[in-house]
């Protein structure tokens, strides 16, 4: 009686070994922290070896593409302003000359974009459409655009920063959707030929960091170890963000905040040193940035943790390839050489994933699945295109916190430990 009574109190979301499978077969964290030293070491050995050979590190210039293809850079406020003025001249003589104006505007249609795997990213081809003042069809986009410049000129003069949201604000009326300012935002800086940071408009915040990292924010220097589970929010601006210094032997990518939030409670990154970041979802421009200044200034490798599904895997693929929509600034927004660590496909079975915690993918899911395995950066990798494979057969997926259905710490115990001592990424 005694024993039933036992059984039947046992909570199946307890940390209990035996509700926990293969917690067994972590090995003690010294092991596991040899393993990540290893991977440290060889990372920062290519970087060495890399930087000391006589070769340069490869750039657009540097390929015979069969396109031309455009990139942009970061200019000054002073360049930018310049660069206003010498178009607002040139659209000023147009309009003299009884030719009326038009903006040149680099397409950033999806068949204008282009894989190069030479770069391992996405770049924008040079294909280029009119937007006319006199053409009922873009009267309304040409004057957004005029306005956008108009604004930024104003940004030049002050040398202030205004967000994206502030933008949208100056003139609602005409711009109706902040969408449609965003997009011709993006616009502007292709036609300008320099960064959107260069623009001095940015993002709300979005992304947090915590963990093994110390840098400077506009001069206040931040520990990161020291900011609690909510951790610190990215600035939004990477100018403003220096000095960086860690003792970490890996960065942790992490899409959900919820997956996030679990491992800063947990301390993750005292057990294993590491930096913890995340855009809680999808990928703004900041966190790409940052994530992309720690990997190059600190040298570390860079592993992801997203959901089993489609959407996941074009998350990591954006911080890693780059996005279509921001193609043109792929060279200063790409992280190269990350690492995916899980939720795989293949793990659902591997970690004997209940059913009732697996999600049957929509026909949705299923296209966006099979779109991705035509990508030529997917099909780069072969373990990426075996695992994408296996998703779109058995039409099953799943989000990082199926893990809890093993115990709520289950995620920062033993799948991830477990993960870090087999090397087990792609």
């Amino acid at each position: 009686m005694a024993d039933k009574k036992k059984r039947r109190q046992r909570d199946p979301g307890s940390d209990d070994d035996t509700n926990q499978p293969f917690k067994s077969r972590v090995k003690p964290d010294p092991v596991i922290l040899q393993t990540l030293q290893k991977l440290t070491d060889s990372v920062r050995a290519a970087v060495e070896a890399s930087s000391s050979s006589s070769s340069k590190t490869l750039t657009l210039a540097d390929l015979s593409l069969s396109s031309t293809c455009r990139e942009v850079t970061d200019l000054s406020l002073s360049s930018v302003q310049s660069s206003i003025e010498s178009l607002t001249l040139r659209i000023a003589h147009s309009i003299l000359s009884g030719n009326g104006f038009a903006f040149d505007v680099p397409s950033r249609s999806a068949a204008n974009q282009l894989y190069v795997p030479e770069l391992d990213r996405i770049v924008l081809k040079d294909k280029s459409a009119l937007r006319q003042y006199s053409n009922i069809s873009t009267v309304r986009k040409a004057t957004i655009t005029a306005r956008i410049l108009q604004l930024i000129h104003q940004l030049c003069l002050k040398s202030i920063h205004v967000t994206k949201r502030d933008l949208f604000y100056t003139d609602v009326k005409l711009f109706q959707d902040q969408t449609q300012s965003d997009s011709v935002l993006d616009d502007v800086s292709c036609m300008l030929g320099c960064t959107r940071s260069s623009l001095n408009v940015i993002a709300a915040e979005k992304g947090v960091v915590v963990g093994r990292l110390i840098f400077s924010d506009n001069g206040d220097m931040i520990d990161c170890t020291k900011m609690g589970m909510g951790g610190k929010a990215i600035p939004p601006n990477i100018d403003r963000v220096g000095d960086m210094q860690s003792d970490a032997l890996f960065i942790l990518l992490v899409e959900k905040d919820a997956a996030y939030i679990r491992l800063a409670e947990d301390r993750f990154y005292n057990r294993f040193p590491c930096i913890i970041v995340t855009a809680k979802g999808q990928p703004d421009v900041a966190t790409r940035l940052f994530l992309r200044k720690m990997k190059m200034e600190l040298k570390l490798p860079v592993l992801a943790l997203v959901d089993s599904d489609p959407y996941g895997l074009k998350i990591l693929s954006v911080y890693g390839c780059g996005s279509k929509n921001m193609s043109y600034d792929s060279a200063n927004l790409t992280t190269p050489d990350i690492k995916w660590l899980g939720i795989r496909p293949s793990d659902l079975d591997k970690y004997k994933i209940p059913e009732q915690c697996r999600l049957p993918m929509t026909e949705q899911d299923i296209k966006t699945g099979k779109d991705l395995l035509e990508e030529d950066f997917v099909k780069k990798n072969p373990g990426w295109v075996e695992e994408l494979t296996l998703m779109v057969k058995t039409k099953q997926k799943a989000e990082i916190q199926a893990l809890s259905s093993f115990g709520f710490q289950y995620l920062s115990e033993v799948y991830l430990p477990l993960k870090l001592q087999q090397q087990d990424w792609l």
